[in-house]
């Protein structure tokens, strides 16, 4: 087995090995993953933070050994908590805008160490804040199809991103995020925090946002923006009708 981790700020992760394919997700600065398959100018990877798979361009990330993907993945690095968080990229003196939850692999001091890289962080990366204020610091991001950041995000990516800045691990895809937690009951009860999961006709999980109290939800559909929800879903005051039909609710916290 082959691994690999990405040195640039942020990677689109493809459904299949060419440039026009659909973004399934992202890989972030300091993510790893192991190396299934190799082309000329494509690499097939399981990303080791949520196995999720797809194809990055072979430009796009650097080698990196048994020993180390084992001990990052035994022992996570700290991440960054801004929106941004500059990096001054050596020997070259570029610098990098690390997304919110890149990962500081290898750090000694204000330096992270990717293979012959040297990525010495700027200022601050920020702390740990509420769900609330971590959820509502994504208000007004572009849906993006496979987005992670605060420059465009779809539902699930925007559930996992928050629940990961509160040090709790989320699948990616919002089926997945619905195998988990605990069932709450009635709407009624919902607390900030929980999630709330919407189907289509076919009763399939297509959508995700996290409750913000029992009639408010915050979400990315459009944008991230909060709707208010009831019983039978999400309704949006722009469109003056129901959006999402409500599914089941789940508690993490």
């Amino acid at each position: 087995m082959e691994y690999g981790i990405c040195n640039l700020a942020v990677i689109p992760l493809r459904a299949e090995p060419s440039d026009k394919s659909e973004q399934v997700s992202q890989i972030l600065f300091g993510e790893a993953f192991e190396i299934e398959e190799w082309t000329d100018r494509w690499v097939r990877v399981i990303t080791a933070n949520d196995r999720y798979e797809g194809w990055i361009g072979r430009l796009q990330f650097v080698m990196l050994g048994h020993l180390s993907y084992k001990n990052l993945r035994q022992s996570p690095p700290p991440i960054t908590y801004r929106a941004v968080t500059q990096a001054w990229k050596k020997p070259d003196n570029s610098v990098l805008y690390l997304p919110v939850g890149s990962s500081l692999v290898f750090l000694k001091g204000t330096t992270c160490h990717i293979g012959n890289e040297k990525f010495e962080i700027i200022g601050e990366i920020g702390e740990t804040e509420s769900l609330d204020i971590t959820a509502k610091s994504f208000l007004n991001t572009p849906y993006l199809w496979g987005g992670r950041t605060h420059y465009g995000i779809d539902c699930s990516g925007f559930t996992q991103a928050v629940f990961k800045l509160q040090d709790i691990d989320l699948p990616r895809d919002a089926y997945l995020q619905a195998e988990l937690g605990n069932v709450v009951d009635f709407l009624s009860e919902a607390k900030l925090g929980d999630l709330a999961f919407f189907d289509n006709e076919e009763g399939r999980i297509t959508h995700v946002g996290i409750m913000l109290n029992s009639g408010q939800i915050i979400h990315a559909s459009g944008r991230v923006k909060i709707d208010s929800v009831d019983s039978q879903g999400i309704y949006s005051e722009e469109l003056k009708r129901y959006t999402h039909k409500l599914r089941i609710i789940k508690r993490f916290i």
